[in-house]
């Protein structure tokens, strides 16, 4: 989880591939009118969100209720969100934490190439976020680092509260 730029789909495709479970990339599941909406630089209101984190939510009770573990991205900018999600698991979900600063996270949103989220909208997510460090299930790693050393820490760091 964290703000667009934090490498969450590249951190999570190779953790996913590190536990041997499923990936789900959260973006994917955003409704037409959401990827719309952040392509013209408009942020998300929080009615926007609920029917994504809906189908995420779907996403992580069913992988419970096959008893499979999954990865799946999610921003997860405010705590309710983050709520919502563990309701959606019976509580049995994790965060990793991806924290930057934001003149990385500006920098790596402008290396992006077809990407719908603008570098325009970073300030937004920012301002929304509310941080999840100290809440139970939570792993923060800092996101100056490679992919690999920041999975090593993702996955340290899961194994301790885990």
């Amino acid at each position: 989880m964290g703000v667009s730029g934090a490498g969450k789909t590249s951190i999570a495709e190779l953790l996913a591939s590190r536990l041997g479970c499923a990936f789900v990339e959260g973006d994917s599941l955003h409704p037409k009118a959401n990827v719309a909406k952040m392509a013209e630089g408009i942020p998300l209101t929080d009615e926007d969100r609920w029917p994504w984190l809906d189908l995420i939510g779907g996403v992580l009770a069913a992988a419970r209720s096959r008893n499979e573990s999954v990865v799946v991205t999610c921003s997860s900018l405010k705590r309710v969100y983050r709520e919502r999600l563990r309701k959606a698991s019976n509580g049995m979900l994790y965060f990793v934490f991806l924290s930057g600063s934001p003149q990385l996270l500006a920098s790596r949103m402008g290396e992006r190439q077809g990407h719908f989220m603008p570098t325009s909208l970073l300030q937004s997510q920012l301002a929304t976020l509310e941080s999840p460090e100290g809440e139970d299930g939570v792993v923060t790693v800092d996101i100056d680092d490679s992919v690999e050393v920041i999975v090593d820490k993702a996955e340290a760091g899961l194994r301790k509260i885990g």
